[in-house]
């Protein structure tokens, strides 16, 4: 990609990045996430039901994952981009039909190739491209850090519109207030989103003819297959989207536990998501400065703890405070841990050549959460409805961040000295 020469177009690419980072992810998992109590009823949906339909999403996201990076290794981003975002806007107007189960599913699956095939791949390689080689965890980021602090104040605006449909007193609204509340929303995401591909279109520039790629991919996806710290890399990915696929359910937990209605529930949700700018842009300086992979241990170690007080909290002995500061602490630490590690990239010394195929791979296997995470914790919290639920919930994620901290030991022992390469030395070069 084409990097621009001036302050000015390097922060215009950057903003561009990191809104349409967060905007095409916006109708699969923003409405579910911020809005899932309202989404679940006006849908007709349990939490398995509900699972599923991220299941559908995650299956074709995995077949997606690898092509997809190819494919960024060879075409320019701003295409890429922008055909992924009008795509996905228009499946808005689909959901906003509110559909029956078949159709959602469908709906899924389409996200699923719309927002990896074409757009995940192009995304990080770019981001990758802006930091350069001294200024990875600044860039990641301030990519999470940027799409964080979109996705909240989208989130927060939209609330807010939800809640002037609603009645005073949420609980006394209609079937039919209900649904025009939830569909307000959803082609409001869905305007968002292809205003996002405008964004795109007009500031990301095209490459320059000097820098397109003219990667292999067979041999790029040969070769990433065989690297040792891109599978480790890949596993810390899949247990730090495990904790934030967890976070769908904070606003389920807290009208079930907490006595939160449902606008309360979703202001919970969205300050917690405030968070993310924050902590994102300090774990990147901090991974700049100390290494990527002990700043990873030290946050897996601290969800670790946060899942377990959790899966172990009651309301009335422990309190509400106590509850809703460990619930902002994982937002804070979840967030952190996704700022850092896809600048994994750069401290694994992978060949700048490859960075398409090695995305596709890490991300090949780092979201496969996506197929089976929703699922199961849709079955956790319907085999035990209430607060028991939510506490063998919180133990599943706790076990989660102790397979993290063990993985990432071991992408520590891999960049031992004296320890096998990295990369072979014909790649490296490549740099």
């Amino acid at each position: 990609m084409h990097e621009p020469q001036n302050g000015m177009s390097r922060i215009a690419l950057i903003v561009t990045l990191i809104v349409a980072g967060e905007m095409v992810f916006a109708l699969p998992f923003h409405t579910a996430r911020f809005f899932r109590p309202t989404l679940l009823e006006v849908f007709s949906f349990t939490n398995t039901e509900l699972g599923d339909l991220f299941a559908a999403y995650g299956v074709i996201a995995m077949l997606a994952y690898f092509p997809g990076g190819v494919l960024a290794d060879r075409f320019p981003a701003r295409a890429l981009l922008t055909v992924s975002l009008l795509a996905t806007a228009a499946g808005g107007l689909v959901m906003a039909t509110i559909p029956g189960p078949r159709v959602m599913g469908l709906l899924y699956a389409f996200w699923g190739f719309t927002t990896i095939f074409l757009f995940w791949g192009a995304l990080i390689r770019a981001t990758r491209d802006w930091g350069g080689h001294e200024a990875q965890g600044r860039a990641f980021g301030l990519l999470e850090g940027g799409r964080g602090l979109v996705a909240a104040s989208v989130a927060f605006l939209l609330g807010t519109l939800f809640a002037a449909a609603m009645p005073d007193v949420p609980g006394l609204a209609t079937e039919a207030v209900r649904r025009a509340a939830l569909r307000q929303v959803i082609l409001n995401y869905a305007a968002v989103t292809a205003g996002a591909a405008v964004l795109v279109w007009w500031l990301v520039p095209p490459p320059a003819a000097q820098d397109v790629r003219k990667a292999r991919p067979v041999a790029g996806m040969r070769l990433v297959l065989g690297r040792p710290v891109v599978w480790a890399q890949a596993a810390i990915v899949a247990c730090a989207y495990c904790a934030f696929k967890g976070l769908d359910n904070y606003a389920l937990y807290a009208t079930d536990v907490l006595g939160m209605d449902e606008i309360e529930a979703q202001r919970f949700a969205t300050w917690g998501a405030y968070l993310r700018p924050l902590t994102a842009v300090l774990a990147g300086v901090a991974a700049d400065r100390l290494s990527v992979m002990r700043v990873s241990i030290l946050l897996f170690f601290l969800l670790a703890a946060a899942f377990f007080l959790l899966g172990n909290a009651m309301p009335g002995s422990h309190g509400h405070t106590i509850i809703v500061l460990t619930l902002l602490t994982s937002f804070a630490a979840v967030f952190a841990l996704r700022a850092v590690y896809f600048a994994l990239l750069e401290e694994n010394r992978t060949p700048v050549l490859y960075t398409g195929a090695a995305v596709g791979m890490v991300s090949l296997v780092g979201f496969t959460p996506e197929i089976f995470f929703a699922p199961i914790a849709g079955r956790i919290l319907d085999a035990n409805p209430g607060l028991v639920g939510h506490q063998h919930y919180f133990l599943f994620l706790a076990a989660i961040a102790v397979i993290g901290i063990i993985v990432t030991l071991i992408l520590l022992w891999l960049h031992r000295p004296g320890g096998r390469a990295l990369w072979p030395r014909h790649t490296a070069e490549r740099n």
